[in-house]
């Protein structure tokens, strides 16, 4: 019954922000990954030393997270160089048939940049240690945080045509 609420107000809020709002952008971060590494510092620039894969958990929580954007008209996907973000996202772009773009996890501004140029709504996949600043950076102003062993956050930001963004928060 709680799942079929949250699917009812998810589907309620994104026919609002289709009506008044420029932009939706869904923003994650990976699911779970194979080591459950959590805590592990990012590598040296131009090396990914610990780059594991998703976990079978993580790859069934991409799956869900796939069946749960597949009709939210998502047309730009983004996500950093590591396996475990391409792994996330991998399921909903191959469903609709959007190509991932890549950007480096260590400098998150053409990235941002690159979403405020799109159209349409977007996947941002990230980290714990960047979700939070991907969303300051999209003009959130609260301060958003996410435990190490929370990977089921989905993060929709509605991006209107004048005024501050609208943040909902849902667990998937």
């Amino acid at each position: 019954m709680r799942a079929c609420v949250l699917a009812l107000l998810f589907v309620a809020g994104l026919a609002e922000a289709s009506r008044a709002a420029d932009q939706v952008i869904f923003v994650v971060r990976h699911a779970e990954r194979a080591d459950q590494g959590g805590g592990a510092t990012m590598p040296a620039q131009g090396t990914i030393p610990n780059d594991p894969p998703l976990s079978e958990a993580g790859k069934a929580r991409a799956a869900k997270l796939a069946a749960m954007l597949a009709s939210a008209d998502v047309k730009h996907i983004f996500t950093t160089e590591f396996k475990r973000t391409r792994e996330t996202a991998a399921p909903l772009a191959e469903k609709l048939k959007v190509e991932g773009v890549m950007s480096a996890s260590r400098d998150p501004q053409p990235l941002i940049d690159a979403v405020l140029k799109t159209t349409g709504n977007v996947l941002i996949v990230g980290h714990s240690n960047t979700v939070p600043d991907l969303l300051k950076r999209l003009g959130l102003k609260e301060t958003i945080t996410i435990a190490e062993n929370e990977y089921d956050n989905l993060f929709i930001l509605v991006r209107r045509d004048a005024g501050d963004p609208t943040l909902v928060r849902l667990r998937y």
